[in-house]
């Protein structure tokens, strides 16, 4: 078979209609994700378990034929495999336990990369049962990112338990990013190996960021991931996605290395324009139209596509779809995408 339509476009290649998945396309907007969610029990147990994490990574493929999957876990199996205590409660998000300066100079001691086995075993499973024509994609959560929720203990509004440390305790801060961006690098690697056609790395956090500090602790880490990466898989196809980093995307590619960039829906679409102008860039639906549906929906998705179908397009969401969107939306949005209605 020929070069599937994402990895294509990955190529710098421009497709029509663009290949179109959705961030959180596995989730709670699902009712038979909900099903498999009510038996799996905690969220963890989903991500661990190779057959219900193949399971509700395939759900949104057989129900919309999206032209990629990605594989269904978290950005926080990394520190859970440093022994941070990661728990997810009802209602309140993840929580793990908050790490000081000390702690991050002491972490080497504690990772246990065999946690991450079911993860690797579960790529191995989707890639198999996935159609030939879908892109399956891996992930890892950015160092940044995930520093802040390891700091904080769970996820804040501003990160500012984060920013306050890399204030007070730079060296450490600047560790911990590296060797985060280190096992992160490890991670993707192995799921390559298992059969993932592309990755995406998530800095959900990097909008918090001033410019300096984007530069040391958004960019660099992910290029030292992308470096790692590619010395061991050349060929390697790499997303990077910094939600928030408004004028600071202009040099991300650049600084990271990235085949192509996300883009969150606040990013106008003259700028989109000036970025696909360097390479592929990938979507950037606001998730709340896909809630409203309809007309918002339509009008929002169509000037996407005439703004930017001409070049490397993915189309997606500029951030996760929301619990609340109506399944049937989601579907409308596929046909519309792809010319059907």
């Amino acid at each position: 078979m020929g070069k599937r339509a994402l990895e294509r476009v990955l190529n710098g290649e421009t497709v029509n209609p663009p290949p179109i998945w959705l961030m959180r396309q596995a989730g709670r907007y699902l009712p038979e994700y909900r099903a498999v969610r009510e038996t799996a029990g905690g969220f963890l147990n989903l991500c661990y378990n190779p057959d219900f994490a193949t399971e509700v990574t395939l759900q949104p493929i057989r129900r919309y034929g999206f032209d990629a999957a990605i594989l269904f876990s978290d950005i926080l199996v990394i520190p859970d495999a440093l022994k941070r205590n990661v728990r997810f409660e009802a209602g309140e998000g993840p929580r793990l336990d908050p790490i000081d300066a000390d702690g991050v100079m002491a972490l080497e001691k504690s990772y246990d990369a065999g946690r991450l086995d079911p993860v690797i075993a579960a790529v191995k499973r989707i890639r198999h049962e996935l159609p030939a024509e879908t892109t399956l994609l891996g992930f890892c959560g950015a160092p940044f990112t995930v520093a802040t929720y390891m700091i904080a203990g769970r996820g804040t509004s501003d990160q500012a338990p984060a920013r306050l440390f890399a204030y007070r305790h730079r060296r450490e801060f600047l560790a911990l990013l590296d060797y985060l961006a280190d096992l992160s690098a490890d991670y993707l690697i192995r799921q390559l190996e298992a059969g993932a056609n592309a990755v995406q790395i998530f800095d959900s956090w990097a909008g918090v960021l001033s410019e300096e500090d984007f530069a040391d602790f958004a960019a660099a880490p992910v290029k030292r991931i992308v470096d790692k990466v590619r010395s061991a898989r050349p060929e390697a196809k790499i997303i990077a996605f910094a939600k928030g980093a408004g004028s600071n995307l202009f040099s991300y590619r650049q600084k990271t290395g990235a085949d192509a960039i996300g883009l969150d829906w606040t990013v106008p679409l003259a700028m989109a324009r000036e970025l696909q102008k360097d390479g592929p860039v990938q979507g950037n639906l606001d998730p709340l139209s896909v809630v409203a549906g309809g007309h918002a929906m339509k009008s929002r998705a169509l000037a996407i596509l005439e703004a930017l179908a001409d070049g490397p397009l993915i189309f997606n969401l500029g951030h996760g779809i929301t619990p609340e969107a109506d399944p049937e939306h989601v579907a409308a949005l596929v046909r519309l995408v792809r010319g059907e209605e």
